[in-house]
């Protein structure tokens, strides 16, 4: 574990490095937050926090990672997959900044894009690393999906990274929970006998953990889709090059919730013919509603991601 490490501490310190130079330079340049108009109207305050400061959280991810892991298929497709959907979540925040309101890509164009990534990963990832088409669920072992394989990656990585984005709405919250769903990687892939896979998931842990200082409320910087988006590819890419894509869904269970709940809600909507079953979703916001103040939302959320860990742990063992 001494590589993992070192590459959590890196990731760290560059982020804490990087960020008090960037978000000035974030600020300097107007990339500022836009609240969207149904928001809780606590949220109204955030606007104009400087925002994409993903751009610096996965840079110091790929300069910790870079130097200290084996330069394996699977890493590159894991980074490749973050630098990718990153890219995407640029360019849905850049469309935000210049139309002057929070809206971007719309869902459909979001989707195409993600598609399109996820669809080029999949065949890079049965290419490269000729995997089985077989999924792997803990405690019950292979489950053969033959060609669905395929399609069923590229519905995953999506769905990741839609649900990482999802629960970027509260301070500190998607960085967090990100922070605590890595560490778990890096310990179930070095006990899996790699080293790429953790020292990247550590990497990854670091600089999440190291992004709350300046995102922790009140924050002074949002990661903007740019790292909600890059987070949930490299999460989804860390999944299926260690073959344990069911296990993320444990381990990231708060991400889950969140996407859950954004669904539930919708079908519940055009069933009911208006009704709803949450106050607001996603989850946190509903809660937020329901009385709870953010930071103990937040707090909440991140003790079920570290009891989550604790079982993906277990049956990943």
């Amino acid at each position: 574990m001494d590589r993992p490490m070192l590459a959590a501490a890196l990731a760290a310190a560059l982020t804490l490095a990087l960020g008090r130079w960037a978000i000035s330079r974030l600020a300097a340049l107007q990339v500022r937050q836009r609240i969207r108009e149904d928001a809780p109207a606590r949220h109204r305050h955030k606007a104009g926090t400087p925002t994409m400061g993903g751009v610096f959280l996965l840079a110091a991810v790929i300069l910790a990672t870079l130097p200290l892991a084996p330069r394996t298929p699977a890493l590159v497709l894991a980074l490749g997959l973050m630098v990718a959907f990153g890219a995407v979540g640029a360019v849905d925040d850049l469309l935000a900044l210049r139309r002057g309101r929070n809206l971007g890509l719309r869902a459909r164009e979001r989707l195409l894009l993600q598609g399109l990534v996820a669809a080029a990963a999949t065949a890079v990832l049965i290419r490269w690393l000729e995997v089985d088409g077989a999924l792997q669920i803990p405690r019950v072992g292979s489950v053969p999906l033959g060609r669905l394989y395929a399609v069923f990656v590229v519905v995953y990585l999506v769905g990741v990274t839609n649900a990482v984005n999802l629960s970027d709405g509260l301070d500190g919250l998607a960085a967090g929970s990100a922070a605590i769903a890595a560490a778990v990687y890096a310990v179930l892939a070095a006990r899996a006998g790699r080293p790429d896979m953790a020292i990247l998931a550590a990497a990854v842990a670091g600089a999440c953990a190291a992004f709350v200082w300046f995102n922790a409320h009140p924050a002074a910087v949002f990661m903007g889709d740019v790292g909600s988006n890059g987070l949930g590819g490299v999460l989804g890419g860390i999944a299926v090059a260690t073959r344990s894509e069911v296990l993320l869904l444990v381990v990231g269970l708060v991400f889950v919730l969140e996407a859950a709940s954004v669904l539930l809600q919708v079908a519940y909507f055009k069933v009911t013919g208006g009704r709803r079953i949450l106050r607001m979703s996603p989850l946190h916001h509903h809660f937020e509603l329901a009385g709870w103040s953010e930071p103990q939302t937040v707090t909440r959320m991140w003790l079920v991601g570290v009891a989550a860990g604790l079982a993906g742990l277990a049956l990943g063992g």
